[in-house]
């Protein structure tokens, strides 16, 4: 049954429809701050301010069964959002009655933080297969000993150990573990350790290579560079010890000999790009098609733009960043054998139907990726450059900067105002009385309104917005600090220019661990090991973990 109306259900029907065997795109439409502090377990983060940009991605057939929420706070923006579900086609969106509030009134656990399905999965896994740990006290020690035959592999992307590392650790993200681990440590006495920032990298990266039977002693860093931060040991900064670009073939022979062997264990099923084709053509499923290689191999567009870049890594530990549909059917790619595998072994454990794809260059004919681009009649582009001439032409244009909280608290021009698209409209309102079409002749339609920001499809999104609510004078302008600093208009650069509780995109409880806050980083850690306690059966029995 479709509708082409918002319809509602309660928590009870949600709950059962999260474990039924149906597909459900789960959709938390609140900002990241907002999300962060309280969701369900299985909830997908699609915040309202960029919703038409991710939804195409996160949930591509236009029939999926969808619930969103909110709370009593943001049920406005939950509505705007399923309006905005609805204008793009998408003919099955419900509501959850109450939202979060009456989730929890029913008896339902919520839960703070991100990520939630893969680190419960993290831990549950570490206790299930006994992963061997070190803490940092013991790997300092073995590091400082030169009798000491060691290596630490960091498993998180590249950015991520560019800012802070273990010193002397190599960067070799948890997807690309299973193909150049060996290369990094080719002497089977060599000890290798696992480290991430907290913990479930570390042990997913850790028990990889041990469920592939490398010859090597394999150890998890116990909670990561937290831990080491914990113990008051210096990090390094900007480190520049990258995974190698090429693996010797004698080297992948062996790994894909390995990963062989785990795809048989786990029995993981292997799918032909024809059946691929045969499924998108049916529409009956949601099929998501991801490639688990590197940046730089991605960019080679090798493959259709329907393959979406799910680094392997990263698609165990977010996994819904990258899929926004339980129960769909998900197909991973790489070019060796190797690394698709590892990835697979894990993501099947975590409850999801994965297929490995045998042959992805002949995954030719698909359609190309869809894109949302909103239809503008009113607004233009300004160059950064021409910020200070544009103010000067327009000295009664309403300025508003749609950069992150946190950029916006660290420097913006002075006469700017922090916004954000649950907050646009009263924004709007408040200073012009738009809009215009409800209030013919009260409005200042013409008044220059100019959005500042670091994305150019969440501007075009207010835009669209803005027109909607009558604006006829739209400009876009993609700014960063430098430019702001460049452009000789007054600026304030103090973080009480915005309050810490109206920065709804940013989740200081995750964030403030990494910036020298050790009271945040044992919270976080007490967070993620507590989790396994908070979760139901249902929830639990999602996972099966183990061979």
């Amino acid at each position: 049954m479709t509708s082409t109306t918002l319809r509602y259900l309660d928590a009870h029907q949600l709950k059962a429809w999260i474990h039924d065997a149906e597909e459900l795109a789960l959709l938390d439409v609140r900002e990241h701050g907002q999300y962060g502090e309280n969701h369900l377990f299985f909830a997908v983060p699609l915040p309202y301010s960029d919703l038409e940009l991710n939804v195409l991605r996160l949930v591509p057939r236009k029939t999926t069964r969808i619930a969103i929420y909110g709370d009593v706070r943001t049920h406005g923006a939950v509505l705007a959002a399923g309006q905005a579900l609805l204008c793009m086609g998408y003919d099955n969106v419900y509501v959850l009655e109450g939202g979060i509030d009456a989730w929890q009134k029913a008896g339902y656990a919520t839960f703070a933080g991100v990520n939630l399905p893969s680190k419960t999965f993290g831990e549950l896994a570490e206790h299930v297969y006994n992963t061997p740990s070190v803490s940092a006290a013991k790997l300092r020690d073995m590091l400082n000993d030169e009798r000491e035959n060691i290596i630490v592999l960091d498993g998180r992307p590249v950015p991520e150990y560019r800012k802070m590392s273990i010193p002397g650790a190599y960067c070799c993200p948890n997807g690309e573990l299973a193909l150049r681990a060996i290369e990094l440590a080719p002497d089977p006495e060599t000890t290798i350790v696992i480290n991430c920032a907290g913990r479930t990298r570390s042990i997913i990266g850790a028990q990889t290579l041990i469920n592939l039977n490398v010859p090597n002693r394999v150890l998890a860093l116990e909670n990561g560079t937290q831990g080491w931060y914990l113990q008051d040991y210096p990090l390094e900064h900007g480190a520049s010890r990258l995974y190698p670009q090429q693996v010797s073939e004698a080297s992948k022979a062996a790994q894909r000999e390995r990963a062989t062997k785990l795809i048989k264990e786990l029995k993981i099923q292997t799918v032909d790009a024809r059946q691929v084709r045969q499924w998108l053509d049916d529409d009956t499923h949601t099929v998501f098609l991801c490639d688990v290689r590197t940046d730089e191999e991605y960019a080679q567009h090798e493959l259709p733009s329907l393959v979406q870049h799910t680094p392997g890594g990263q698609l165990i530990q977010a996994t819904d960043q990258y899929l926004g549909v339980r129960k769909a059917k998900v197909v991973l790619c790489d070019t060796d054998g190797i690394r698709a595998p590892a990835v697979a072994s894990w993501l099947k454990q975590l409850g999801w139907n994965v297929y490995l794809l045998t042959d992805p260059f002949a995954l030719t004919g698909l359609p190309e990726a869809p894109r949302f681009v909103p239809a503008l009649e009113h607004t233009k582009e300004l160059s950064a450059d021409a910020l200070s001439g544009f103010l000067h032409d327009h000295p009664q244009a309403i300025l508003l900067d749609a950069r992150s909280s946190t950029a916006y608290r660290a420097v913006c021009l002075k006469q700017a105002a922090w916004t954000i698209r649950p907050t646009l409209a009263a924004q709007i309102h408040e200073k012009v009385g738009l809009p215009v079409l409800e209030r013919q002749g009260q409005g200042q339609a013409d008044r220059p309104v100019l959005l500042m920001g670091s994305n150019i499809g969440k501007l075009k999104l207010l835009a669209q917005d803005l027109e909607r609510m009558g604006c006829t004078a739209v400009y876009v302008c993609v700014v960063v600090a430098e430019a702001l600093k460049a452009s000789g208009l007054p600026l304030a650069e103090d973080n009480e220019i915005l309050r810490a509780e109206a920065c709804i995109d940013y989740l200081f409880f995750v964030h403030d661990r990494h910036d020298g806050n050790k009271e945040a980083a044992r919270k976080y850690l007490e967070w993620e090991t507590n989790l396994v306690s908070q979760i139901d059966d249902q929830e639990r029995n999602t996972f099966s973990i183990g061979f």
